[in-house]
This record gives C-alpha cells, sequence and structure tokens, in this order.
C-alpha cells in the first residue's frame, strides 16, 4: 500500500477517524482513509463490523458511477475514493432528471443483491460533479445472499426513503402512487418504529452520542445578544459571531467565532461555561464581504463540519483559501453533520 498524506479531518467520532488526503504517486487524486486504530475498546466491536460491512458493499458496488470505490484495506482502516459532490439538503434538486437516475441506481443496488439501509439521512445523497446521483456512507449497507422477504422489505424501504427525499426537496414531482407509497408504511416498518426505532435511538444518542437531527430550538435568537456582549466585553476582543451544530441527543449547540488578536483562552471559556456555549474557537480575522459584513455562511460550514462544501466554497472563491484552510484547521467539532427537519419527516 502507498504512503497517505492527510491533508483534513473529515468526521471524527467512536467508531472511526476520516481524513481526507492523498497517495504517493498520485497527488491530484483525492482519498478517503477510514480509520479504526484509534477508537475505544468498548466501541471496537461495532467499528469493526460497520468496517467489515462497508468493504463488503464497496466490493459489491465494483465500478457502479459516483459511488465509493474500495482502494485497500489494511486491517486498520480502509482507503476508498472520494467523492465529490453538493449534499442533497444543500442542493435541493428540482430536476426530475435527478430523482430517475437515483431510482435507477438504487434498481441496480437491488439487482447486485446490496441494500444501502441509510438513506432517509439526505447527506448520504450527493450532486455529483455531473449533476448525476451519488451515494456514501455504506457502514449501514446490506449484501443479501437470499433475495427472500427480508431483502425485498430493505430495497423497498430504499426506494421510499427516496421518496422522502422528494418530498423534502421537491414535492411538485411527487405522483400519486408515491404519495400513497408514503403514507403507508410497510408492516415490518411499523413494528421497527414502534420497537427497534426507540432501542436504536438510545443505543445511537445516548450511549454513543449520535444524533439523527438537529433539533429546530434557536438558541441564537432567544440568546445572541447576551453572549455576544458577554464575549465582547473581554480584551483583545473586537468582533464576535455565533452559529448553532448538531448536538448528539441534545438538539442544537451553539459555536461561537470571537475575532481578536489573542484572547485569552480561560477568560473564553469562562465565558462559554457561564453561557453555555459549546465551542469557542478563536480567529484572527474573521471573513468579509467587500461592505464589511462578516461571512457567516463559511463559519456555518465550519461549524458544522461542512469539509466537501468549504472545498467546493474554495474553488468558486479562490481568493479566500488561506482564510477558510486557517478556520477549518482549527474547528473544534468532528461530528457528522444532521439536518433539522429529517426526523420529522420520519414520523410521517
Amino acid at each position: 500500500m502507498k504512503t497517505f498524506h492527510p491533508t483534513t479531518v473529515l468526521k471524527r467520532d467512536v467508531f472511526s477517524e476520516s481524513h481526507l488526503g492523498t497517495l504517493d504517486g498520485a497527488p491530484d487524486e483525492q482519498v478517503v482513509h477510514r480509520s479504526i486504530a484509534k477508537t475505544p475498546l468498548w466501541s471496537r466491536p461495532l467499528a469493526i463490523v460497520l468496517m467489515r460491512r462497508e468493504i463488503r458493499a464497496m466490493r459489491t458496488i465494483g465500478e457502479m458511477q459516483n459511488l465509493p470505490r474500495l482502494i485497500d484495506w489494511d486491517g486498520k482502516g480502509l482507503y476508498r475514493t472520494w467523492i465529490g459532490g453538493t449534499p442533497l439538503h444543500l442542493g435541493r434538486p428540482s430536476d426530475p432528471l435527478w430523482y430517475r437516475q437515483a431510482h435507477h441506481m438504487l434498481r441496480e443496488l437491488r439487482r447486485r443483491g446490496m441494500t444501502h439501509n441509510d438513506l432517509a439521512k439526505p447527506q448520504n445523497w450527493l450532486i455529483a460533479a455531473d449533476g448525476r446521483p451519488g451515494l456514501i456512507d455504506f457502514q449501514l449497507a446490506s449484501v443479501h445472499r437470499r433475495r427472500g422477504a427480508f431483502f425485498r422489505w430493505m430495497a423497498y424501504e430504499d426506494f421510499r426513503h427516496l421518496l422522502k427525499q422528494k418530498r423534502a426537496f421537491a414535492p411538485d414531482l411527487l405522483t400519486p402512487t408515491g404519495r400513497r407509497i408514503l403514507a403507508r408504511r410497510s408492516l415490518p416498518s411499523r413494528i421497527w418504529m414502534a420497537t427497534g426505532k426507540r432501542v436504536y435511538n438510545f443505543v445511537t444518542r445516548r450511549l454513543f452520542n449520535w444524533s439523527d437531527g438537529e433539533g429546530t430550538r434557536d438558541r441564537i435568537e432567544r440568546e445572541g445578544k447576551t453572549i455576544e456582549a458577554a464575549f465582547r466585553a473581554l480584551p483583545d476582543v473586537s468582533d464576535v459571531a455565533l452559529t448553532v451544530f448538531s448536538l448528539p441527543a441534545r438538539g442544537v449547540g451553539l459555536y461561537a467565532f470571537v475575532e481578536g488578536p489573542a484572547p485569552a483562552p480561560a477568560r473564553l471559556k469562562a465565558v462559554a461555561v457561564k453561557h453555555g456555549v459549546e465551542y469557542v474557537q478563536p480567529v484572527e480575522a474573521f471573513p468579509r464581504r467587500p461592505d464589511g459584513r462578516v461571512r457567516e455562511d463559511i463559519l456555518k460550514l465550519v461549524a458544522m463540519n461542512q469539509v466537501t462544501e468549504l472545498n467546493d466554497l474554495v474553488a468558486r472563491e479562490p481568493q479566500l483559501r488561506d482564510v477558510v484552510r486557517a478556520l477549518s484547521d482549527g474547528r473544534l467539532n468532528f461530528g457528522d453533520r444532521r439536518v433539522i427537519h429529517q426526523e420529522a419527516l420520519e414520523t410521517n
């Protein structure tokens, strides 16, 4: 295996740590390395299971367009191709062709005896660079040797979750048949929501510190002015910007960016603790528009760990490369990205 040179941390949790980088001899080809080497002992068994599922899924995928391809596996982590694109919840496609192509992609997976099993999350869907659909995150995917009732149900749920995405982002494209499917859950799905889903939520959110939704409470609207005033009262603080990010098991957290030459860490921490701010990131200078306004769109992407979108932004606005790189390198949230409204859709 060639030497991997990491450039960016994409995600870090109790099951793995993912880096974006390159391999020796291919500096222009981006690769993802997902490692379980540093996972805690208590989560290691499940981390191994999830990684094996992902490896098997990618071997089954083969060379399908806009799906990750397995490069290598060294016993402690896997290397796969990087699938560039815009996550569904940001791209919000309205072209019926995109949804037809996504449907054909799921049909091809089904033909190969495979189901994704995690398509309710729009961040697992991509609008790839060529405009076609892409899929990522195959840790929960399953490859079925027998195509019996259980396989057919899981494949049906994959298609149903695609319809949910269409309802969320292009509801005018839903057909009467699609509406009927969304209005009528299958019996296994109803049983899962009434029993297994509750256990899953308890384990992932409380025990493993995961979250499937950001919540909807606007803490900035309620508390923002008071918090900003407290930070601005500190020496060497010239400006403050607040945004929210997904906070496992508790909805949303507050992320503060504090601009200044060298604010005292102890004083920043004291204000954060007093006002319930989860992360405080010192910044030498905010990215600003020509009229002086802070680029809150960039700060939000940093706070929510939206590395892909930051890379896309730099490609569009290369003059921001240095400031965005500094913000990204200093970010404090390495968790997964979640979408505010998606969990509400799960109950429908």
